[in-house]
């Protein structure tokens, strides 16, 4: 168990969708807006809240979505 724990990773939402003043790239070239949008439809992954001021993904999730979004595209 203690591997697992290890092993999450989670990301915040200016590492998703980047954070030019801080000189962060993108993951997903998305605005701040329609990435909460996307997530409070469900088209995104849940988030995880870690405090009043504190929501993550888990990294593995936000693979996995970009992975789905690019096959959507392809076809």
């Amino acid at each position: 168990m203690a591997n697992q724990l290890s092993e999450s990773v989670f990301l915040r939402v200016n590492q998703i969708v980047g954070d030019a003043k801080r000189g962060i790239p993108p993951l997903i070239p998305i605005g701040r807006s329609t990435w909460w949008e996307w997530v409070s439809k469900g088209k995104a992954p849940k988030p995880i809240k870690l405090g009043p001021r504190t929501t993550v993904w888990r990294a593995e999730d936000i693979r996995q979505f970009i992975e789905s979004t690019r096959q959507e595209v392809l076809q």
